[in-house]
C-alpha cells in the first residue's frame, strides 16, 4: 500500500470519528420529563442563613444530583486505552529505530 493511499486512509478514519462525534447527545441538565424548568430566585442572605447554608460571596447554587454516576468502567476503560495507546507508541518507536521499514 503506497504511504498516500494510508494518509488518505488515517484522514477518512480521523474524519469519521468526527463526524460520529458530532451526533453525541450533550449532557445539558433538564427535568425528569426532559423540558428545562426556570430556576427559582436565589435565596437572600438572611434566609440562606438561617436555612443553617454556608456564608460565601457568590450566589453558586449546586444541583442535587444524587449519589452520582458510577465511575469505576470509565476509569478502568481510559486506563486500558491508555495502556494501549502507549505500547503502540513504543513499538512504532523500537520498530523505527531498528531500522525495520514496511515493505511497500
Amino acid at each position: 500500500m503506497s504511504v498516500a493511499r494510508r494518509t488518505l486512509l488515517t484522514a477518512t478514519a480521523a474524519g469519521t470519528l468526527l463526524a460520529a462525534l458530532w451526533f453525541v447527545p450533550s449532557a445539558n441538565a433538564t427535568g425528569d420529563t426532559g423540558e428545562n424548568r426556570p430556576q427559582s430566585a436565589p435565596a437572600a442572605p438572611a434566609d440562606r442563613a438561617a436555612a443553617g447554608a454556608a456564608e460565601d460571596s457568590s450566589d453558586a447554587r449546586l444541583a442535587d444530583t444524587g449519589p452520582g454516576p458510577e465511575t469505576t468502567p470509565y476509569l478502568v476503560g481510559g486506563t486500558a486505552l491508555l495502556g494501549l495507546g502507549t505500547a503502540f507508541v513504543t513499538y512504532s518507536v523500537r520498530r523505527s529505530v531498528t531500522g525495520a521499514r514496511p515493505a511497500l
